[in-house]
Parts: structure tokens; C-alpha cells; sequence
């Protein structure tokens, strides 16, 4: 499941909202907007199925994993405070997805693949896993590659990231800094109720 490989416009329309950013999966979603199968129109899901369907949101926007997720509840429930807002806290920290949010990419998948295949170094060290927590003051940069750097400048020219207080980003010199930590109004998962899926985490 961290690696989904299936008809992203299919996740979209099962879950109902743009959880794949890719042109074609929003395309193919704006096209046929009712959720996929033969027997699922006018059917009100269970609340057993709308919390499923909202920690579906969560592992497919952020690219994770059920163990994975369930790592990241349990790490987060051990701590004071609203463990549903310190799970998507948490989940904003992954350098995969400060790199969309920056501006690098236009895509997480496409951040994830560009992480895995070495082309971003931390603090001037490469760093493959996606997973990465970034912390303040981190400088993220593209390595010093001429195809690399051409390519990242063309991305983020024509992409304008998801701009945000915590994260400052030059699209000239392809280098952001993590100026601070992400608070819960910077999640930008489109749930209707983090609440729920501590709720289903939990059973």
C-alpha cells in the first residue's frame, strides 16, 4: 500500500475528494464523479465505513503504509496532547511531503520518487527515505547535478507549491528551510474529522 500502482482517479472517486493530484487522475475523477463499482450509488455508508474511508484518506494522500500509520498512532499516542492532530503533524514532517509543499514537485508521489532516487541532500547529506522527519532549521537542497537542477527548476517554475509559514522555498536556488514546525492549521489532507480515524486506530 505505500506504493500504490493502481487508477489513482479510482481512489478519488471512492474517497470523494482530490487525494492524487496527478492531471490525469483529476481529469479522469472530473469526469466520472460517482464512486466506482456496480452497486454503490445511493447507498449511505456505515459509520464503520466513513471512519474507513477517512483513514484511507491519510495513507493514501501521505503514501503510507497500515503498518506504517499504525507506527506513527502508536509513537503519537504516547504523548500528551490531541493525538489525532499530532498524527497529521507528524505525518506534515515527512520530507516527501515538505517537498510538495515547498514547491519542488507537483506531486507527493513524484516527491517520493525524486527522494528515493537520491536527488535531495538534508543539511548538504543525501537523504532516500521519504519518511524523513524534518526538523527546524533543516536545509533541503537538490543535489548539485546539472540534469537535476534543470529539471527541478522547469518543475517549479511551472508549479506553485502549497505555501506555507513553516517552510520558506527559492525556486532559484532550489534550496528550502524549515523555519518551524507545521501546527494543525497547516494540515493539508482534506479530512472531515481527524477524530475519526483515532477513533478507528484505536479498536
Amino acid at each position: 500500500m505505500a506504493r500504490y500502482n493502481g487508477p489513482k482517479a479510482r481512489i478519488n472517486r471512492r474517497l470523494g475528494t482530490q487525494i492524487y493530484e496527478s492531471a490525469g487522475a483529476i481529469r479522469a475523477a472530473d469526469r466520472r464523479e460517482a464512486p466506482p463499482g456496480m452497486h454503490t450509488r445511493g447507498r449511505r455508508p456505515s459509520n464503520y465505513g466513513l471512519a474507513l474511508m477517512e483513514k484511507q484518506k491519510v495513507k493514501h494522500y501521505y503514501g503510507l503504509g497500515e503498518r506504517q500509520l499504525r507506527r506513527y498512532f502508536t509513537k503519537v499516542s504516547r504523548k500528551t496532547g490531541n493525538t489525532g492532530e499530532m498524527l497529521l503533524i507528524m505525518c506534515e514532517g515527512r520530507l516527501d511531503n515538505v517537498i510538495r509543499r515547498a514547491g519542488y514537485t507537483r506531486t507527493r508521489p513524484q516527491a517520493r520518487q525524486g527522494i528515493a532516487h537520491g536527488h535531495f541532500q538534508v543539511n548538504g547529506v543525501k537523504v532516500t527515505s521519504p519518511s524523513f522527519q524534518v526538523r527546524p532549521g533543516d536545509v533541503i537542497t537538490v543535489r548539485n547535478r546539472t540534469n537535476l537542477l534543470t529539471y527541478y527548476r522547469d518543475l517549479a517554475a511551472q508549479n506553485s507549491g502549497e505555501p506555507v509559514d513553516w517552510i520558506s522555498f527559492d525556486a532559484e536556488t532550489l534550496r528550502a528551510t524549515v523555519q518551524g514546525l507545521p501546527g494543525p492549521e497547516d494540515v493539508s489532507v482534506p479530512l472531515n474529522d481527524v477524530n475519526v480515524v483515532v477513533e478507528f486506530l484505536s479498536r
